[in-house]
């Protein structure tokens, strides 16, 4: 092996630990070039997702200085900045972790047939999922469509331990200059100032969440993780999509606590196979990202985006819970997992709008986002998708708030004049969206049995 440079391409793997990339390089011998590239598919996620990502970006930064290494930070088309910090540095080699997405794997492919027909080293590492796409298949040799029966086949799966951060790391002896990176807050317009307090970046903020999880919330999750206003759930979806904690990390601790006898650890980690679901369908089904994954849902009449629609992205349906959800969204720049599927039903049946549009608010809002999770999530509301809730499972926005916001404590956090967090969404939405606390509230856009039966009308047509 070349003992030249190697450059180590970093995207969602912005951590020390379990970190197989950085161990294997750590481990080289080799003078090491960490760079940051924000290429257009980087550019093109959303203003939300952007902005995190940058903030996980400076947190790496910061991780890798204590080692005397830096993380070059360029700008441009991923193979024309990687091949000029070849020709810059010498580099003999370009090593980065794997991605799923249909944009990232048209872009990395691109990427490994050009270096290497040049002569450039090119490897690929795991780590942002607990199993690569292609190791998990049914008996026939096919991929699984149903969630059951992959986490069937996958629970007893051997998981590799998790790695050390590395103990040094050699960089390079003359670093290159880093581009200047746009603002990324900006892209938030008003919001940056009201969401960072929510987010908790880097790898020690997420080994902080998990060990608290652990420590005080994963013996109720079974019970508790539904209910709107207690924090039930790990948040970690967060620092998984950045890759400021790894996927082995969190199921090594979750079944460490399942065979102490937690009794929702073993929800816990269906919970995490679920994202490892969502990335095997979206490797073998890349389709799933922009077209029904069910084709016979194209004869389905699903409404562009409309004027009910724009009511919903802002918090205004005139169904509390639902409106509650998508300013905790816009605020918080994430949303409890069981207020993602009631908007998610409101939207899709009860006002006929198809999934994509509130797939790509989604994609535009959430601090969390990830390519696979939200499409699948989507579509399985929606009805359109693999293993997906029928479509005349809808939900009643005000039954589900009976239930799982029975003292009206997340409706009053998110929506009551008094409330802070409420106030925080008029301070953050656009000035051109004309919301003003002092509005009455709205009227429901449509009774909720009227859209049910509407629903299940345009149900009974397709099928007929």
């Amino acid at each position: 092996m070349s003992d030249g440079p190697l450059i180590l391409w970093f995207r969602r793997d912005l951590r020390l630990t379990d970190q197989p990339m950085l161990a294997a390089a750590a481990t080289s011998g080799r003078a090491l070039l960490p760079v940051f590239v924000l290429d257009p598919e980087t550019e093109a996620i959303g203003a939300a997702a952007k902005w995190r990502l940058g903030l996980a970006v400076a947190a790496f930064t910061e991780a890798l200085a204590p080692f005397g290494v830096r993380l070059v930070l360029r700008r441009g088309g991923a193979l024309g900045v990687l091949r000029r910090l070849v020709a810059e540095t010498g580099a003999t080699g370009v090593w980065w972790s794997r991605l799923y997405d249909p944009a990232s794997t048209a872009r990395d492919r691109a990427v490994k047939t050009a270096l290497k027909d040049t002569g450039v080293e090119v490897r690929s590492f795991s780590g942002h999922v607990l199993h690569e796409p292609w190791e998990v298949a049914t008996g026939q040799g096919g991929y699984y469509r149903v969630y059951t029966p992959y986490w069937n086949a996958v629970r007893a799966r051997e998981i590799g331990t998790c790695l050390a951060p590395p103990s040094a790391l050699t960089g390079v002896k003359v670093w290159p200059a880093n581009d200047e990176l746009p603002d990324w807050g900006k892209a938030m317009r008003r919001g940056a100032a009201v969401v960072m307090p929510y987010q908790r970046v880097g790898e020690a903020a997420a080994l902080g969440r998990l060990d608290t999880f652990l420590r005080d919330r994963v013996g109720g999750y079974r019970e508790r993780r539904d209910y709107l206003q207690e924090a039930a759930g790990s948040g970690l979806s967060e620092n998984l999509t950045y890759g400021e904690i790894g996927p082995r990390q969190v199921w090594h601790a979750g079944w460490r606590a399942l065979q102490e006898g937690a009794s929702g650890a073993e929800t816990f980690l269906k919970e995490l196979v679920w994202r490892e679901f969502a990335y095997h369908l979206l490797f073998h089904s890349p389709q799933i990202v922009e077209r029904n994954w069910r084709e016979e849902w194209d004869q389905f009449a699903w409404r562009g985006d409309n004027a009910d629609a724009e009511r919903w992205r802002r918090g205004m349906t005139g169904e509390p819970v639902v409106d509650a959800a998508m300013r905790q969204m816009y605020v918080s720049g994430t949303m409890h997992n069981r207020a993602r599927m009631i908007v998610a039903s409101y939207l899709t049946k009860h006002l006929l709008t198809d999934w994509r549009v509130g797939q790509a608010w989604f994609a535009k809002c959430l601090t969390d986002w990830d390519a696979a999770s939200n499409a699948m999530g989507w579509q399985w509301v929606a009805g359109s998708g693999p293993d997906a809730a029928p479509y005349f499972r809808i939900f009643n926005p005000a039954t589900q708030a009976e239930k799982f916001d029975a003292t009206g404590g997340y409706r009053r956090r998110w929506l009551d004049r008094g409330s802070v967090e409420a106030q925080r969404y008029y301070d953050t939405v656009p000035v051109a969206w004309h919301l003003d606390p002092g509005l009455p509230y709205p009227a429901p856009i449509i009774p909720l049995a009227q859209g049910r039966e509407r629903a299940l009308a345009a149900l009974a047509q397709r099928n007929a």
